[in-house]
């Protein structure tokens, strides 16, 4: 239990129905699709819509989704892959041919075609019991009639102004300056959009005007998308099937390549084997373990995480035991790897934005969903009067030919976005997820390990301070004491501040035995655990 003397917040509890988003609004919006018939699969569809409107840094119809789904009355995990494809004209040559090596940001190069809508329309007509129209009904009004901006959204937006300045994303920018907190948003195109979609379904967004408009917008910004490309991403979202590895007494699920959730397993499946550090969940040994483990395992992810209908991807060697048996043996509790091995080996050699909800209903069943337009407003390309914020998931390809994951034709990036759920005997016992970027893997496995290894319950798993090892240096939030700072140092690790906190989680334990809910939302964004 958490020292009331001390700021913070604790966990929520609840009998029948829960939802933990990024926004109070949203967790709102999933509750009152709860309580109209939804299931939790409608009711994270519907927080999904209403934070694309008033999220807007962080998701948009103009993005991609994962989700997992457990039903109370079957063993199955369902999991949807709704990331978006490489336009058929990108192929390497033509990057090769035209000089261009590496992407900026904001080049129309980076958008594949959006995923989330052709998610949203797939997963609800499968498995929810409320249709699309009815989700999109909260995400229609706050853009029609205005949503306050809240705190971390301002200041999410404040960083992001000069992108959306560059490319004349001026809707996002009234007065030409990014909106303050409280400041009423409101956004008439995207609500015509919506009502469009809520009338016609995908189809709206992906044929007809709302695409030939977004097609408009990318071409004359040099991009090679065609309204065939569109078109034919209506029906791009796809059920997978999810990979999954036991960790302290439970199954942890993830969504597969193209997604990164593997990384979390192998960050899991290292440090299961080390149990919870001598010094406890802030200590130096802690931090360096899990510093190392991650450095590991993103090693493997940037060499060989690519889209599995292109590029084979060893999944069953990545998370075998005696792979993550071998590369726990590379930790020395002293000091760094100086040099990494090379990817799916363990012999030494010579040698970003997002939102996340979970959503668990009073029949028990539980989804984990996550939107996204990865880096804050995407691309910046604000698509001609649709209201659309293009994404730039085509950061995540690399331009290196031959490399697993070089950008081709229909081709899907490796991804950063991962839901996950845990499961114990068959049953639901936690969606949960932490958002983030490429902080996303580290972040779900120090949600775990502080929840099993620790014994902090579900609020202070999130709310503890963290620590990502990034671009050879690792960024520390601040409330990592100074003595595990020192001892970071002396083992050898380059540290730096982040201005920027790591990721917001949102998570929902269930208790069978108790017959209980008990959820957490991140301090580190707007939002809210709230049930019934």
């Amino acid at each position: 239990m958490r020292d009331f003397h001390f700021p913070g917040r604790s966990p929520v509890y609840a009998g029948r129905a829960m939802a933990a988003t990024s926004m109070p609004a949203a967790t709102l919006a999933a509750l009152d699709a709860l309580r109209a018939g939804g299931n939790a699969l409608d009711a994270a569809v519907t927080a999904a819509a209403a934070l694309a409107v008033i999220e807007p840094q962080s998701t948009g119809i103009g993005g991609d989704c994962f989700c997992l789904y457990k039903k109370a009355d079957s063993p199955e995990i369902i999991a949807l892959n709704g990331s978006g494809r490489a336009p058929q004209a990108a192929t390497i040559d033509h990057y090769e041919s035209h000089g261009i090596t590496e992407f900026d940001p904001t080049s129309p190069h980076t958008v594949t075609i959006p995923g989330a809508v052709s998610a949203w329309e797939t997963v609800l007509a499968a498995h929810g019991k409320r249709d699309l129209a009815a989700a999109l009904a909260p995400a229609i009004r706050y853009a029609e009639a205005g949503f306050p901006v809240h705190p971390r959204v301002a200041f999410d937006w404040a960083i992001a102004a000069d992108k959306l300045r560059k490319t004349g994303a001026d809707q996002f920018l009234p007065g030409g300056n990014p909106p303050t907190p409280g400041t009423i948003i409101r956004q008439p195109d995207l609500a015509r959009t919506l009502r469009a979609i809520a009338a016609h379904g995908a189809r709206a967004f992906y044929e007809g005007p709302i695409a030939a408009a977004m097609v408009a917008e990318l071409r004359a910004r040099g991009g090679l998308h065609t309204e065939a490309d569109f078109a034919e991403g209506r029906t791009a979202a796809k059920f997978v099937t999810p990979i999954q590895r036991d960790f302290d007494g439970m199954t942890i699920w993830e969504c597969p390549p193209n997604g990164s959730g593997i990384l979390a397993l192998m960050l899991l499946g290292i440090l299961e084997g080390f149990g919870p550090a001598p010094d406890g969940p802030l200590g130096p040994v802690r931090l360096h373990r899990h510093i190392e483990a991650a450095r590991l395992v993103y090693r493997d992810r940037d060499a060989l995480l690519a889209d599995p209908d292109q590029s084979p991807i060893p999944i069953d060697h990545l998370l075998s035991d005696d792979y993550l048996t071998s590369l726990r043996l590379l930790i020395n509790d002293e000091q760094t790897i100086k040099d990494l091995p090379r990817a799916g080996e363990n012999l030494l050699p010579a040698h970003r934005d997002t939102v996340y909800l979970c959503v668990v209903d009073e029949a028990g069943n539980a989804c984990s969903f996550i939107n996204s337009t990865y880096e804050s407003f995407g691309s910046g390309i604000l698509a001609g009067n649709t209201g659309i914020i293009l994404q730039n998931r085509g950061l995540g390809f690399s331009l290196r030919r031959g490399h697993p994951n070089c950008i081709a034709p229909r081709k899907r990036p490796m991804h950063t976005i991962i839901p996950g759920m845990a499961t114990r005997n068959g049953r639901a016992v936690m969606p949960f997820g932490v958002m983030g970027g490429h902080y996303q893997p580290m972040g779900q496995s120090w949600l775990l390990t502080n929840l099993r290894h620790y014994g902090l319950d579900i609020q202070e798993s999130l709310d503890l301070p963290r620590a990502f090892p990034y671009a050879g240096q690792v960024e520390l939030e601040r409330g990592i004491p100074q003595s595990t700072i020192d001892g970071l140092i002396a083992r050898g690790h380059t540290l730096a501040t982040t201005d920027r906190p790591l990721g917001g989680g949102q998570a929902i334990l269930i208790d069978h035995q108790r017959g209980i809910l008990i959820g957490g939302s991140d301090p580190r964004k707007d939002g809210c655990a709230l049930g019934y």
